[in-house]
């Protein structure tokens, strides 16, 4: 599969995993912030620019990368 660590399929995030995101603010400069995933945000199974969620920092921002 080779979408499988893009941040694009729900079922491949889970609560706790490590994650690169994108946050709001750095969506032109494509900046990506590290963190755990606290919550996912969005509801449907997938999402073109990636699958919102909440890092246990409280940032908010659409998962580019899936660390482990």
């Amino acid at each position: 599969m080779a979408n499988s660590k893009d941040g694009k399929n729900r079922n491949d995030i889970k609560t706790g995993s490590k994650v690169n995101i994108v946050l709001k603010a750095d969506q032109k400069t494509g900046k990506l912030t590290q963190g755990v995933v606290k919550d996912i945000l969005t509801n449907s199974p997938s999402h073109p620019h990636g699958i919102k969620v909440r890092l246990e920092d409280g940032q908010v921002g659409r998962v580019k990368e899936i660390l482990e």
